[in-house]
């Protein structure tokens, strides 16, 4: 596999952020550190929680160089502060004192509040009707609007465009190249029509249980990093992944609660596969695309090799299997 496959410019300095930068790029604005930061898991950007002078902790967001534009970030930090206006629990970026995006030796940056809290493990109803509730609340503000600059999920953003970058970096292995791509293309054929005419608007996009939150007060939404503008059940099937029985009912429940608040049509929920099966190629191009990053090496150190191919094309002949009754 290619080594250097999408390596930009800022990359070295981006792994290699320095104390001294990520603390000087915190104290704009008046805001002064003790010096005490930890760095905290991110695969995707460099995340640091800082410590400040009155005791308070702030969560500084460095973004990877080449990622987003400028104005792709700003329709996350728009949308954010949307939601907050309407009073919607979300982790929301802090005024730097000349907006939101601040930026230190060509990388972008925000820096957001701290919000304690443990992630769920596992959603009772009663959460699960919360969390339904909050969803809605969210889609209804995204909904107003669009975000011009970011990503439309679609058959071709999610699918072709990604396995044509396979394609043409070398990423996929010849012996299991062809039977991939023909397993791809089945696969496109049948989600696209089944795409057509969904109603989208802004989502979150990544709403998976690990980007929420459960406080004192209730549940918060983190990392809209990956805001998109797709269809609502995206962000439905995500909170709620699982294929089996239990899944399908908890679906049911936190639906039931979106619909107090915003209409959700059953139909919908035929949508769930096909978009599964579009993740796991996307998955699969997001890792390829960080390959010159030494953490991604070292973190999915099993991909690229013929083994991880067959297992890909095993799991997505198993989602067309799937999809057939469609």
């Amino acid at each position: 596999m290619n080594d250097a496959i999408h390596e930009h410019p800022l990359a070295g300095m981006f792994n290699r952020l320095s104390p001294e930068q990520v603390l000087g790029a915190v104290e704009v604005g008046g805001r002064r550190c003790t010096g005490r930061f930890i760095v905290l898991n991110s695969y995707e950007n460099r995340v640091y929680q800082l410590e400040l002078e009155d005791e308070s902790w702030v969560v500084g967001k460095f973004y990877r160089p080449g990622r987003w534009s400028t104005e792709t970030i700003l329709d996350e930090h728009s949308f954010l502060a949307e939601l907050v206006a309407e009073e919607i629990p979300v982790a929301a970026p802090l005024d730097l004192g000349d907006g939101t995006l601040g930026e230190v030796d060509g990388i972008l940056y925000s820096l957001f509040p701290r919000i304690g809290g443990r992630n769920p493990e596992e959603l009772d109803d009663e959460q699960t009707r919360m969390v339904g509730r909050l969803i809605a609340r969210i889609h209804n503000v995204g909904a107003r609007r669009d975000a011009p600059h970011r990503l439309r999920l679609s058959t071709e953003t999610y699918g072709r465009k990604n396995l044509r970058f396979l394609v043409e970096t070398g990423a996929l292995p010849p012996e299991a190249k062809d039977n991939y791509l023909a397993t791809c293309e089945a696969l496109f054929d049948r989600i696209e029509p089944l795409l057509a005419e969904v109603p989208v608007h802004r989502i979150h996009g990544d709403c998976h249980p690990g980007n929420l939150i459960r406080t004192r007060d209730g549940f918060t939404f983190l990392d809209f990093d990956d805001m998109l503008v797709g269809p609502a059940v995206q962000d439905v099937w995500m909170l709620v992944p699982s294929y089996d029985d239990f899944g399908r009912r908890q679906r049911e429940v936190l639906i039931e609660a979106y619909e107090g608040i915003r209409r959700f049509e059953t139909r919908w929920l035929s949508l769930v596969e096909p978009l599964r099966a579009l993740r796991f190629v996307h998955y699969s191009t997001w890792v390829a695309r960080r390959w010159d990053d030494p953490v991604f090496k070292r973190t999915f150190s099993h991909f690229g090799d013929l083994r991880y191919w067959q297992q890909e094309i095993q799991d997505l002949r198993e989602q067309i299997a799937r999809l057939d009754p469609y």
